[in-house]
């Protein structure tokens, strides 16, 4: 299975150790606040359990990032395939979640940068998206650090949310490995 390392981070396989801290993320209405709702233990659980498999079968998906220096469980930075009936359904999505403890210091960025650079040297992926509410501006803001685009064109109205829901609206952005190459290839 692969691991990403960077300067600040590990991004690995989930242990059994990491579901509690996931768990208490997951029940957290302020890290949770941009999404319909908490979730319970058992959609905490079988969450794992799905990027577990994931990551076994293909080798890719939502690693577990851990602080190198401490070893804490902080969330997930990765990929993971884009749902059926969303834009670009047939592309990879990035994307992380971070514990709060662990927001503003750049961990997000620092771990995405890995994550695109594997997708696009190790798995020739050609393009990744990452979608968000609207009104994300953190994580709209990590998509631009690491050098996505929007275009209102690509905006949609998300299929999992209650008609009318607040945070229905979302976002897409996006990056091509052209694009990549470009800006990290001198």
């Amino acid at each position: 299975m692969t691991r990403l390392v960077t300067e600040r981070l590990t991004l690995r396989q989930w242990k059994d150790s990491d579901r509690d801290p996931w768990a208490a993320m997951n029940a957290d209405e302020e890290v949770l606040r941009f999404f319909p709702s908490t979730k319970t233990r058992e959609e905490s659980d079988a969450a794992v359990d799905r990027f577990i498999h994931h990551l076994s079968t293909y080798g890719w998906g939502l690693w577990a990032a851990e602080l190198t220096e401490t070893g804490e469980f902080m969330g997930f930075i990765g990929l993971w395939p884009m749902p059926i009936g969303f834009p670009a359904a047939d592309l990879t999505e990035i994307g992380w979640r971070l514990d709060k403890r662990f927001w503003g210091k750049g961990y997000a960025p620092e771990g995405a940068r890995a994550v695109l650079h594997h997708a696009f040297t190790v798995l020739g992926k050609p393009e990744l998206v990452s979608m968000t509410t609207v009104t994300n501006a953190p994580s709209r803001r990590v998509m631009t650090k690491i050098g996505m685009t929007h275009s209102p064109d690509d905006d949609f109205v998300n299929p999992t949310y209650e008609p009318g829901h607040w945070q229905g609206p979302h976002v897409l952005h996006r990056i091509t490995a052209e694009q990549y190459f470009k800006t990290t290839v001198k």
